[in-house]
């Protein structure tokens, strides 16, 4: 099965720099991102951009799952903005869980227990196209995968609620344009074995077959599959500059 990057909006906040609307495997994720703006003066870096991401749960309000996932991001960001572009300024990240799968909307307190590797996949994409959004510099573009193990050990692509229940091993990994691997989660027993199966079939996931050389510097995505995910990505982005394009030229 090949995963694709649907149900974006981009733009969808008019009060923000940028924002972005990302559904995925039953969550829906609001993004919007501001700055660079003012930062108070403790949190200053004399030679970097702060970078600071909230995460808001649909229900109640957040605890130590949401600062977990927030430390996340932030060090997934941290090597994709280019914050030595802005010394002295914040760049404000906050996402928004609009909407759970039925069994973790169930009640608040489910949702506060539950393993954050099935929404973190949603929340780093979704922190992406809101940046991607803003059009602040970027050194590159990620893109992210959830990918499950059952007992007998078959790899399962965007799994269901029920697969995930009967996993032996639950996976997120997210691979740059650059073809490097910036994160990796994992739940659950496995081995050496069914790790490099995980990595293989994520990466094919994310960087589809990769045409080109995977060592080359430039973000292009010209060199890969174009059943990917990062082939996904640069055609959202493909559409967001033809619709600006044709708003300049309305006003030529």
């Amino acid at each position: 099965m090949v995963q694709h990057l649907s149900n974006v909006t981009l733009s969808s906040l008019h009060r923000a720099d940028g924002s972005a609307t990302f559904s995925c495997n039953g969550y829906c994720i609001i993004g919007a991102v501001n700055g660079p703006i003012e930062v108070q003066r403790r949190d200053e870096l004399p030679e970097e951009a702060a970078i600071d991401v909230v995460v808001r749960p649909a229900a109640g309000v957040g605890g130590v799952r949401e600062r977990h996932i927030e430390s996340i991001i932030q060090t997934t960001l941290r090597h994709v903005i280019l914050i030595s572009a802005h010394p002295r300024t914040l760049i404000q990240v906050t996402l928004q869980v609009v909407a759970t799968p039925e069994d973790d909307s169930a009640s608040g307190l489910h949702l506060q227990a539950a393993s954050i590797l099935p929404i973190l996949p949603a929340l780093l994409q979704t922190s992406l196209l809101a940046l991607l959004s803003t059009s602040i510099p970027l050194s590159m573009t990620f893109t992210s995968t959830l990918v499950a193990v059952s007992k007998d050990e078959t790899i399962v692509q965007d799994p269901s609620d029920q697969d995930l229940h009967m996993a032996a091993s639950v996976h997120v990994l997210a691979f740059s344009s650059k073809g490097d691997l910036i994160v990796i989660e994992s739940e659950g027993d496995f081995n050496i074995d069914i790790w490099e199966k995980v990595f293989e079939e994520a990466r094919h996931i994310c960087r589809g077959n990769e045409l080109g050389n995977g060592d080359s510097e430039d973000i292009s995505m010209s060199g890969q599959d174009a059943t990917s995910l990062e082939s996904s990505l640069r055609e959202v982005m493909q559409e967001k500059v033809a619709k600006e394009q044709r708003w300049k030229e309305s006003l030529a």
